[in-house]
């Protein structure tokens, strides 16, 4: 009878460890991974899911010396760079979801000049945060400082609830 208890609770306990790794193979055939460029070919601003994986945007925040902006024609506004409408077009990241190897450009300017600009204003005065996560609900914070340090992806508990006023819209 103890031999049998044994092998039960034996039997259980490997049940239990092949269920652990069966989620984590699942979890790795479902991983995303954001990136974001600069193209400087293309003058535009880019997100790329290098991941094996969809990538569901929760929340996306664009701040210009700390202050949140709600979308690039106010973000452009506060770097003081002059533009019209016709001088970019922009697409939305805030609701969108990345499948592996997609690439949507959330920024393009139609002149290498302006987008020139832009991109020395982002990197000394500009932020981009984008919370992401898998089907599974795993979720990761890309925060793109520009300068002086690298992107850096960094696995969050959950995405973080942003008040109106903080939440980027396009």
């Amino acid at each position: 009878m103890i031999i049998a208890s044994l092998v039960g609770l034996l039997a259980l306990l490997v049940s239990g460890y092949t269920a652990y790794i069966q989620r984590q193979q699942v979890r790795a055939q479902v991983w995303p991974h954001l990136s974001i460029a600069y193209q400087d070919q293309a003058y535009k601003l880019t997100v790329f899911n290098k991941g094996v994986g969809p990538a569901i945007v929760h929340s996306v925040e664009v701040t210009v010396d700390g202050k949140p902006q709600q979308d690039w024609e106010h973000a452009l506004a506060a770097m003081n760079l002059p533009h019209t409408e016709s001088d970019y077009g922009h697409s939305t990241l805030a609701t969108a979801v990345l499948s592996p190897g997609d690439a949507l450009a959330v920024l393009v300017f139609d002149e290498k000049a302006k987008y020139q600009h832009f991109r020395t204003a982002m990197s000394a005065h500009g932020l981009v945060n984008i919370c992401y996560c898998s089907t599974l609900g795993d979720c990761w914070l890309l925060e793109d400082h520009r300068a002086p340090v690298k992107p850096a992806v960094r696995q969050v508990g959950q995405c973080p609830r942003l008040s109106p006023k903080e939440t980027f819209r396009d």
